[in-house]
C-alpha cells in the first residue's frame, strides 16, 4: 500500500477511536454524549484540562487504558501526517529536479508552445519520429497532464522568456508558437528569435492579417489552421480522389504506404549517382516524387538521369520498410 493508502486507514482508526473512547465513557460513567466526547477528546489530545466529573474507579482504568492505546495513536497518525506531506513535498522537488535536468541535456529539440488542441495534436505527430520535444504549457491543468504522461514540459507561460530559456531555446532546432491569440504568439516569435537568429519557428496565426506580422516578428513559416481546414474541406469536394491519396501517404500513419522527406548526407554513397543507377526503384520499389536541390529549387518527377548532391532533399513514395532503406542509404548516420 502507498502512503495515501496508510493515511487514510489511520484517518479511520482515529475517528473509530474517538467513538469507542465516547462509548466507554457514556457506559461506565453513565455521562451524556457531549461529556464523554469531551473528555474522550482532551485525553487523546492531552491537553492537560481537568476532568469532567469526579471518575470512578472502572472509568479511571479506562481511562488509563484509552491514554496507554490513544495517546501513542494519536503522535503516530501525527507523525504519518507530517511525513506524508513532508515527503510529497520532497518527491515534487525532486521530480521537478530531474525534469529540469532532462530538459537542460536535450539539444536541437523542438519546443511546442502551448498544449491545447492544436498544440497537443501537434505534438502527437510530431512523436511519430524519434525527435526530443519539450513543452511550455501555462495552464495548471494540462501541465498536470503533461506530467501524468512523462511528457518534458516548462509549467509557465511561453510568453516570458525564463520559460523559454528554461526550454532551452538556445540550444533548439525548433520552435512551434500555437498559444490561442495571435498577439501571443507574436510575442513569442520575437522573443525566440532573439534568444537564438538561428532558429525555425512556425507559428499558429487565427487571421490571415496576423501572418505578416508573424513573419515579420521572425517567424519562418506561418499556418492559418481554420483557413487550411476550409481549403482541404472545398479540396475534398474538388478533388476527392487527390485529397484520399495525400490523405493516405501524408495523414494514415496506420497504413503501410507513405510519403516521406529525407536530407542527403555527405557521406551517403548515392551522392552524383544517377537516379536510374542507385536502386532505389528496383530494389526499394520507391517512386521519387521530387528531389529539392540545396540551393532550393525543386525538380518535380526528376528524370532517370538527375544525380544527388548533399545537401539535396528527396521526397519519396512507398512502403515504409523500403522508406527507412532509403533513408539509410542518403543517410548513414541513421544505422
Amino acid at each position: 500500500m502507498d502512503r495515501t493508502t496508510y493515511l487514510v486507514i489511520g484517518i479511520i482508526l482515529f475517528v473509530l477511536m474517538i467513538i469507542g473512547g465516547t462509548i466507554g465513557f457514556m457506559v461506565t460513567e453513565g455521562w451524556q454524549l457531549t461529556d464523554a466526547l469531551y473528555m474522550t477528546v482532551i485525553t487523546l489530545s492531552t491537553v492537560g484540562y481537568g476532568e469532567v466529573k469526579e471518575l470512578s474507579f472502572t472509568g479511571r482504568i479506562f481511562t488509563m487504558a484509552l491514554i496507554i492505546l490513544g495517546v501513542g495513536f494519536v503522535f503516530y497518525l501525527a507523525g504519518s501526517i507530517v511525513q506524508f506531506m513532508v515527503e510529497g513535498r520532497i518527491m515534487k522537488i525532486l521530480g521537478r529536479r530531474k525534469l529540469e535536468k532532462k530538459i537542460r541535456a536535450q539539444k536541437n529539440h523542438y519546443i511546442v508552445c502551448g498544449y491545447g488542441r492544436v498544440g497537443s495534436s501537434i505534438y502527437d505527430a510530431l512523436r511519430s519520429k524519434p525527435l526530443d520535444i519539450v513543452v511550455i504549457e501555462r495552464d495548471p491543468d494540462r501541465a498536470s497532464k503533461l506530467n501524468e504522461r512523462n511528457i518534458l514540459h516548462v509549467a509557465g507561460d511561453a510568453t516570458d522568456e525564463e520559460n523559454l530559456t528554461a526550454a532551452g531555446v538556445q540550444r533548439a532546432r525548433g520552435l512551434i508558437a500555437a498559444l490561442k491569440t495571435d498577439s501571443d504568439n507574436v510575442y513569442v516569435t520575437l522573443s525566440a528569435r532573439q534568444l537564438n537568429p538561428e532558429l525555425f519557428i512556425m507559428a499558429r496565426a487565427g487571421e490571415e492579417q496576423s501572418g505578416r506580422k508573424l513573419l515579420a516578428a521572425g517567424a519562418n513559416n506561418v499556418v492559418c489552421p481554420y483557413r487550411m481546414g476550409a481549403h482541404r474541406m472545398a479540396q475534398t469536394i474538388l478533388r476527392p480522389t487527390v485529397t484520399d491519396f495525400l490523405e493516405l501517404t501524408l495523414m494514415d500513419t496506420g497504413r503501410d504506404i507513405q510519403m516521406e522527406e529525407m536530407p542527403v548526407h555527405p557521406a551517403s554513397k548515392l551522392i552524383n549517382v544517377a537516379l536510374q543507377d542507385s536502386g532505389i526503384r528496383q530494389e526499394l520499389n520507391l517512386i521519387i516524387v521530387a528531389v529539392k536541390k540545396a540551393p532550393g529549387d525543386m525538380l518535380f518527377n526528376p528524370s532517370s538521369q538527375t544525380r544527388l548532391e548533399a545537401g539535396d532533399t528527396v521526397v519519396a513514395i512507398g512502403e515504409k520498410q523500403n522508406l527507412e532503406g532509403l533513408e539509410k542509404l542518403l543517410n548513414p548516420r541513421t544505422q
